[in-house]
């Protein structure tokens, strides 16, 4: 049996059981009175993982790209691959794109988690 083709699922699912460990970690040690573990999960993700990309990640290999930003880093935080992306623009130039990703991960998603509130309600 050829393992090849399965490699980048075992690498994201893999580092998906590392950084949902990770998150979940976070969780039980802070203080729930204010959301703190989700904004700590995503600064220490979103630097992170940007450091790695913009120090490593020309030379990172496929699978450890894999493995660290779409396994650890997505399942330990959305927000560094949301940062990341608005960056990439950013430093592109392509400033409206950036706006409008700000505006519609922001925005409009929160606008879809009220939304999914309100269905509950119906």
């Amino acid at each position: 049996m050829n393992a090849g083709p399965l490699i980048p699922y075992i690498l994201v699912a893999a580092g998906g059981a590392v950084g949902a460990l990770s998150r979940f970690l976070v969780y039980r040690t802070v203080d729930t009175s204010f959301p703190w573990a989700t904004f700590i999960v995503n600064i220490i993700g979103c630097t992170l993982a940007s450091f790695l990309m913009f120090r490593f990640g020309v030379n990172m290999g496929d699978s450890l790209r894999t493995f660290l930003f779409v396994g650890i880093f997505g399942a330990f935080t959305t927000m560094s691959t949301f940062s990341i992306d608005t960056v990439n623009l950013l430093v592109g130039g392509n400033f409206t794109h950036a706006f409008i990703n700000i505006i519609l991960n922001c925005v409009v998603c929160i606008g879809g988690a009220l939304l999914g509130r309100y269905l509950t309600m119906l």
